[in-house]
C-alpha cells in the first residue's frame, strides 16, 4: 500500500533522538524521494499533508541499524570469490536478507553492492593484511604483511584507485565507492608512518589485531587513529602499568582532539545465558561504554554463518578450515580462538542495554548515529534528521525487529517473514 500523493505519517511512536533519549511524536517521509521530511515546513509551507498514517501502536521508530565490522551472512563470505556473477548473487542475496534484523547499512570489506530491496553497502572496511601475528586470531599467517614502504604498501595492496579520497567517495553519485576504513596494528613496520596519509583522504584508520603499548597506541591517535577494532578481542588486556589500546577510552582530553577522537567498536556477542553464569563477561562493555558513551559503536563481526536458523556444531568454512559454531560465537575447531560471530545487530542492542544499564534508546544511538557520526555520514544515515535517508526499523518495547524499511519502501515486516 502507497501514499496517494507520496507523503507517509508514522504516529503513536517513539523516535529515538540523538543524544540517545526517546521522544514521542509523528515522523513525516516521502516515500517516492525515500527521505525524511520536515512536517511543519511540507505542511506550512508547501501546504501538503500525507495521504497514509501509520499507527505504530506505541513501538519505537528507529533509524535503520549500520553495521561496519561484518564478514558476511546467510550463507556469504564476504572474503571468497568464485566468479563475479556468483559473488554478486550472493552480495544481494545476503543484502536482502539483513534487513530482518534491522540493518539498512553495512561496511563489507569487498566491493560493495546494493539494491532497491536490501540493505546499503557503504564501501569496504578492510581488516588485514597489516597485523600483528601474535594478535591475528582467525587471520591466515601466509597473508600478514608489513607495510616498509608506508603508504605505498597500502596502495600495493588495496589498489590506489580504491584508496580515494573523502571528497570522491563522499558524492551522492559515488556513495558506494572506496575504501573508508582500514584496521591495521600501528606496531608494525611501517604502518604508523601511513596514518596520516590515509587519515587525510577521510578513511577511518582503525586499530585492531594489535600488541600495541600504550606509548604506540597513544602516538596512532596522533597520527590520525580514530577507531579501536572489536574492542577488547585480538589486542593487550587492560593492565594498569601499561593500560595499552583500551587505555585510549581514558585519555586525556589533550589527546582527544575533535579531529582525533577514538572512538570503539564493540562485540556484543558474549551473553551470560543462564542465570548463574558469570557476569565478568559484560564488565569490559560496562566499562568502555561509561568511559566513552558517544564512541560507542555496536558491531556484529558475523560470518557467513550468520542465519537464525543455522543450527549449532561444526560448519566448513574455508581453506580447509572449519568452525565451531557455540550459540552465538564461533571458535576455530579445536581452539579458543573465536572467529566472528553470528549475532544479530538487533540482539546486539538488547544485549548491550542489559549489559551495561543504558536504556534502549541509547543503546539504538551506539547502532546509528554513532556510527554515522564515525563514518562522516550521520546527514544522510543513522539519524531522523529531515533530508536523510528514510532507511528505518519499527522496534517493539523490547527492542525486536518488527518492520525494517529502506528508502522509504516496507520491504520485510515479521508477520510476513
Amino acid at each position: 500500500m502507497t501514499s496517494p500523493n507520496g507523503l507517509v505519517c508514522f504516529t503513536n511512536c517513539l523516535l529515538p533522538q540523538e543524544d540517545g533519549s526517546l521522544l514521542q511524536s509523528d515522523l513525516w517521509i516521502d516515500e517516492r524521494e525515500g527521505i525524511i521530511v520536515n512536517a511543519k515546513e511540507t505542511f506550512y509551507v508547501h501546504k501538503r499533508r500525507p495521504e497514509r498514517t501509520i499507527d505504530l501502536g506505541g513501538n519505537i521508530l528507529s533509524p535503520g541499524f549500520i553495521d561496519i565490522q561484518i564478514n558476511g551472512g546467510y550463507g556469504f563470505d564476504f572474503s571468497v570469490y568464485e566468479g563475479d556473477e556468483a559473488y554478486r548473487q550472493g552480495m544481494q542475496t545476503m543484502a536482502e536478507k539483513i534487513v530482518e534484523t534491522g540493518v539498512t547499512s553495512l561496511l563489507p570489506t569487498v566491493i560493495p553492492f546494493s539494491s532497491p530491496r536490501s540493505a546499503t553497502l557503504l564501501g569496504w572496511h578492510v581488516e588485514g593484511p597489516f597485523l600483528h601475528l601474535s594478535k591475528r586470531g582467525a587471520h591466515a599467517p601466509p597473508f600478514l604483511l608489513t607495510a616498509d614502504r608506508g603508504v605505498t604498501s597500502f596502495e600495493q595492496v588495496y589498489g590506489e584507485e580504491h584508496l580515494v579520497d573523502k571528497k570522491d567517495w563522499l558524492l551522492p553519485e559515488k556513495q558506494n565507492v572506496g575504501i573508508r576504513m582500514i584496521t591495521a596494528a600501528p606496531e608494525v613496520p611501517g604502518v604508523m608512518d601511513a596514518f596520516p596519509t590515509l587519515s587525510n583522504r577521510g578513511i577511518i584508520m582503525s586499530i585492531g589485531h594489535s600488541t600495541a603499548t600504550t606509548a604506540v597506541a597513544t602516538a596512532a591517535v596522533k597520527h590520525g587513529a580514530r577507531l579501536i577494532t572489536h574492542l577488547f578481542n585480538a589486542m593487550p588486556q587492560f593492565h594498569h602499568r601499561d593500560p595499552s589500546i583500551v587505555g585510549l577510552l581514558g585519555a586525556s582530553p589533550h589527546l582527544n582532539t575533535p579531529e582525533h577522537v577514538p572512538l570503539a567498536d564493540v562485540p556484543c556477542e558474549i551473553v551470560p545465558q543462564k542465570p548463574d553464569s558469570p557476569a565478568d563477561v559484560s564488565i569490559g562493555r560496562d566499562l568502555a561504554y561509561a568511559a566513552h558513551p558517544d564512541g560507542c559503536i555496536l558491531i556484529t563481526d558475523a560470518m557467513k554463518f550468520l542465519d537464525p536458523n543455522l543450527e549449532d556444531g561444526v560448519h566448513e568454512w574455508r581453506d580447509g578450515k572449519r568452525l565451531m559454531k557455540e550459540g552465538e560465537k564461533l571458535y576455530i575447531e579445536g581452539t579458543d580462538t573465536l572467529a566472528g560471530s553470528v549475532v544479530t545487530l538487533d540482539k546486539c542492542v538488547r544485549n548491550f542495554s542489559r549489559f551495561t544499564g543504558c536504556s534502549l534508546g541509547e543503546a539504538i544511538k551506539c547502532a546509528t548515529y554513532n556510527p554515522a557520526i564515525c563514518l562522516g555520514i550521520a546527514d544522510k544515515k543513522g539519524t531522523l534528521r529531515p533530508g536523510a535517508d528514510a532507511d528505518l526499523v519499527v522496534l517493539d518495547r523490547q527492542g525486536y525487529v518488527v518492520s525494517t524499511w529502506v528508502r522509504g519502501d516496507e520491504i520485510w515486516t515479521r508477520s510476513r517473514a
